[in-house]
């Protein structure tokens, strides 16, 4: 895969207390990715754009939600989710401070 594509594949961190929780007792990251990236496409542009080892991902769709604005009525694009567990040894570091 191309480096190009790589970049395509992984959208963003998403960031929360759930997900951070979740990174310090398991090495579990969560990213948003393209809605049609596969587990190896996953585990490639992780490995390569953070350089660290991938121990195992898993996906999910997430559902947007229908949402109301004034008398109209929208809904929220659907998205995918990855769970991405790294190997020991190895972390990601989003805030990028001082070690």
């Amino acid at each position: 895969m191309t480096d190009e594509k790589l970049y395509q594949v992984i959208m963003a961190p998403r960031l929360s207390e759930k997900g951070t929780g979740l990174a310090d007792a398991y090495r579990h990251f969560v990213f948003e990715v393209a809605p049609d990236a596969t587990k190896p496409q996953i585990k490639q542009a992780v490995e390569t754009l953070f350089k660290v080892e991938v121990d195992s991902v898993q996906v999910l769709n997430v559902r947007g939600k229908a949402k109301r604005h004034g008398r109209s009525y929208g809904k929220r694009r659907n998205w995918r989710k990855a769970y991405v567990q790294l190997k020991p040894g190895h972390d990601i570091d989003f805030v990028g401070g001082q070690p």
